[in-house]
């Protein structure tokens, strides 16, 4: 998880019960302990900081996936030179598109949270091509590209190169148009803003919205612990 965040109360306890990255495997469950429980209640905990974010922001839905009218909405707060974004593109999104955006249970948004620092210089230039390239449906195949080969463009700083190899002559032009216009660099800064006021500094972060309740969880979810938590919601 990049950016660890000391701010968000119990984020270490979530993080040992529903991530699966480089501690997977770590935090072992003491008898009677209920993972499902504990993790309502370690995101109970972590709602509070979310009060400024009861109700969902504005959506892009050249962004999204899945049904708006879906049970859950889940947002992804992420950064395309974060390597923890990576593993959660690559590995658990897929899962959970099978499992739960195709079926109508999710409603998939994801939002831009490019970090800043002298490790992250291109982070913000990546946020808005694929914002760009958002408006002419290209959103996936830019994504997917920028993580693909996010270990290349991040150091030598060719994002636009990365960026141009999915798309034709025309969307190139298209997209390079957009990236001047100032409502696609306001939606990368209104997402950014949205997660700031949520106390989110860490990528991914991922906010789960059902009836009215939202609970955030930091880092790369366990794919099975975290399927737990979507279906007991759903019962």
């Amino acid at each position: 998880m990049d950016a660890v965040n000391p701010v968000l109360a119990g984020e270490e306890t979530v993080g040992r019960v529903i991530r699966g990255t480089l501690d997977r495997g770590c935090f072992v469950p003491p008898p009677g302990f209920s993972t499902i429980g504990h993790m309502k209640l370690c995101a109970s905990a972590l709602f509070a900081l979310f009060a400024c974010l009861a109700a969902t922001p504005s959506i892009d839905r050249a962004k999204a996936t899945g049904n708006p009218t879906a049970p859950i909405t889940i947002e992804v707060f992420s950064s395309f030179d974060c390597p923890h974004c990576k593993i959660f593109h690559e590995t658990v999104e897929p899962e959970l598109v099978r499992d739960y955006v195709m079926p109508g249970k999710v409603y998939l948004v994801k939002r831009e949270f490019p970090l800043s620092g002298q490790y992250h210089m291109f982070a913000r230039e990546a946020a808005v091509d694929a914002t760009a390239a958002a408006r002419v449906g290209k959103y996936e195949p830019v994504a997917d590209a920028l993580y693909k080969n996010q270990a290349a463009w991040s150091m030598d700083g060719k994002v636009w190169q990365t960026v141009a190899s999915v798309l034709t002559a025309s969307d190139q032009s298209k997209v390079q148009a957009l990236t001047k216009e100032p409502g696609v660099v306001a939606e990368v800064q209104q997402d950014y803003d949205e997660g700031m006021a949520g106390a989110i500094s860490s990528t991914p972060t991922i906010v789960i919205s059902f009836k009215g309740k939202r609970y955030p969880f930091s880092g790369v979810p366990n794919y099975d612990l975290f399927r737990k938590f979507l279906d007991d919601l759903l019962k």
